[in-house]
Order: structure tokens, then sequence, then C-alpha cells
């Protein structure tokens, strides 16, 4: 057994997948227009390693606030080492992306968190 995909919301579907696949080397699948549920569209993004999120849109998600809502949390990317999640906090800096700098928490994880186009959080560790 393995986990398929996630699949998250977002207003921006376009700039959603272009996220990933800039700050995650995502290649960006071609996007799915629903028949039978009007306005929904999604694409499929995969990361280098293969695991795939599924972007979902629609005219419903359109002005949900940012922030904590029932659902998932956040989605966890594991870049391999300190480092590379140090350089990735820099750069998620410099576009006003990052939430909370580098540390190792509480658990014994060494993470940053950054925040995605529409919100979502997504942990960023070693």
């Amino acid at each position: 057994m393995r986990l398929a995909h996630i699949a998250l919301w977002t207003a921006d579907l376009d700039g959603s997948a272009r996220f990933w696949a800039t700050h995650f080397g995502a290649d960006i699948g071609d996007e799915y227009v629903s028949r039978n549920r009007p306005g929904f569209r999604s694409r499929f993004v995969k990361l280098p390693d293969g695991s795939a999120l599924e972007l979902m849109s629609g005219p419903w998600i359109e002005g949900r606030a940012e922030g904590e809502a029932p659902g998932w949390a956040h989605v966890a990317i594991s870049l391999g080492s300190a480092e590379a999640v140090e350089a990735a906090a820099v750069r998620f800096a410099a576009e006003g992306l990052l939430v909370s700098g580098p540390r190792t928490t509480g658990d014994g994880f060494f993470e940053a968190v950054v925040r995605a186009p529409d919100g979502a959080l997504i942990e960023i560790t070693a």
C-alpha cells in the first residue's frame, strides 16, 4: 500500500502549478476540466521522487480565507539535508513566502515552514 497523491484546493490553478515547478522541481501535468462538475479544473504535479499532488480549483474556492481550517494542516517535503532546507528558506524568504525559519523542532525534525500561493502550509524538512 502507498499514498497515491495529495490534493490541494487553489484559487489560482496555473499559479500554484508554477509555484510547485519553480520551488520543488515538479513536472506539471495537463489541465483536466470536468464535464460532470461545472467549473472544476485540476492539474497533477509530480515531484522528482515520483510523488504527486493534485491541484484543484473551482469557483467555490474564490475568496476562501487563508489560515487554519478543518482538513489537512500541511504537506511536508523532505529536501534531504539541513543545508538544502537552509538554502531553500533563504529563497522563500526573498519572495515573502517564509513563515518560520529553519529550526530543530521539539520532536527532532529540522525544518522551515513556507506558504504556497493560496495559503497552504508546506514544511520543508531535512
